[in-house]
């Protein structure tokens, strides 16, 4: 319940900011809409078959900014590669250790790769993770395992 109702909130602060509109009937739709995404997520979890409540917590609010500047500075690597009339690329496919201890710790990391513009997370199992990484400087960069350090730390704080 307490991650239906935290969803429930954030769905209504984004709407609010992102709409800018505060007439009736509009409030009215937005709320509907919430509820209705709601509902659904609820009838998810009732059959997903997990049990516990894997929400990631308040440390989300420190990596999202952390994430989010990452993502930026990948973007500038990525547009100076495609910009360079040589395209220094070296595509590889390498396999990283997902040390999260929860399903959702290890999608977090993996889809935190695949944000990161020049990594794309292919496959994930067994704790590990399958990423192409454009360039031997992007694969190097996830070897250093910040970002799963990162992921774990998060799953702690919950």
């Amino acid at each position: 319940m307490n991650r239906i109702a935290c969803t429930g909130f954030m769905l209504l602060a984004a709407w609010l900011l992102w709409s800018g509109h505060a007439e009736p009937l509009l409030l009215s739709f937005g709320l509907a809409s919430i509820l209705l995404v709601l509902g659904i997520m609820r009838r998810m979890q009732k059959f997903s078959g997990s049990e516990s409540d894997e929400f990631p917590g308040p440390g989300i609010l420190l990596y999202l900014p952390w994430l989010l500047w990452e993502i930026l500075k990948s973007n500038i690597d990525v547009a100076r590669i495609i910009l360079d009339p040589k395209l220094p690329i070296s595509p590889r496919l390498l396999h990283v250790v997902a040390s999260q201890r929860t399903a959702t710790g290890q999608v977090i990391y993996a889809n935190s790769i695949t944000l990161t513009p020049g990594t794309i997370s292919l496959d994930v199992r067994e704790g590990r993770i399958l990423v192409h990484a454009l360039t031997a400087e992007a694969a190097e960069s996830l070897q250093t395992g910040e970002i799963d350090r990162r992921v774990s730390a998060l799953e702690r704080t919950h």
